[in-house]
């Protein structure tokens, strides 16, 4: 089975009706008893969430009867669903709001994101901005490109490669062990910018449109980086966990570096991990 640039954008419009029927109705809108804490205070579920989620799920399971959907909210409450990514013949990984600290404090920063997974390999990576109403898209081997609802499109290309001193990045770092935390916030001063947008979307828009040169990510879920792994991929970039291995969707360890070659990839690693060089 291939996955086509009309089966993307299938996925892409029921992302924007979800966004619009679940997410932006609720934005800045959310009722008392609405936000909810997972593991931390930090880590927060909202109605719009989940709502999203069980709407995206149910279209695809109709559309895409065979086909595994991992949401995240859904693996909050089955982890085992993420067992089957890496077998199974079509799968969906889904972020219904990613950036949802952002959403819970009023901030127009998240996004909503759709990986298309077969066997295990990312073929198909959507992440809409529901406030610009755009998509950042791939599709494996055929490029990356922002699309707009009136079908016009523009090519994404990350940076050419700057001196590390240069470089401008994303850098989340509060899931890292303790004892790494010191190493890489003390290494910060670098390179010649780096924030952390809470927003995996908008992180990998950034650097696939070559508006950031890096990323750095201490968690490695598949809903935050299976889409934007493959934008960025398609887009130009290179990607590897920490130790150099590659990316793959059913990794559940190891951060992720993004950059827009494997030498800046490993100028990063060498300057904000130097113990792992």
């Amino acid at each position: 089975m291939n996955f086509s640039r009309s089966d993307a954008m299938i996925v892409a419009d029921l992302l924007r009706a979800a966004a619009q029927t679940e997410i932006l109705p609720r934005f800045r809108n959310l009722s008392a008893g609405a936000v909810r804490t997972k593991t931390s205070h930090l880590d927060l579920v909202t109605d719009a969430d989940e709502a999203a989620e069980r709407m995206i799920e149910a279209e695809l399971q109709r559309l895409f009867p065979s086909a595994l959907v991992v949401g995240e909210e859904g693996v909050s409450g089955n982890p085992g669903l993420l067992d089957g990514l890496d077998d199974a013949e079509l799968a969906f990984i889904l972020d219904p709001v990613d950036g949802t600290l952002n959403f819970a404090s009023g901030l127009p920063l998240f996004g909503v994101m759709a990986a298309v997974v077969m066997k295990g390999e990312v073929v198909c990576g959507v992440i809409l901005d529901p406030i610009s109403d755009d998509w950042a898209m791939a599709v494996r081997g055929e490029g990356a490109w922002i699309q707009r609802p009136d079908g016009s499109t523009s090519p994404l290309q990350v940076s050419p490669a700057v001196p590390l001193a240069e470089m401008a990045g994303n850098v989340s770092w509060r899931y890292l062990p303790e004892s790494m935390r010191p190493v890489v916030t003390g290494n910060l001063p670098k390179v010649a910018m780096a924030a952390d947008l809470r927003c995996s979307a908008h992180t990998y828009r950034l650097i696939a449109a070559g508006h950031l040169h890096f990323s750095f990510s201490s968690s490695v879920m598949p809903w935050d980086h299976a889409a934007g792994w493959l934008i960025h991929r398609e887009a130009g970039g290179y990607t590897a966990h920490f130790d150099g291995s590659a990316y793959r969707p059913a990794n559940r360890s190891g951060g992720l570096i993004s950059a827009p070659d494997e030498a800046s990839w490993r100028a990063v690693r060498d300057a904000l991990l130097p113990l792992q060089a």
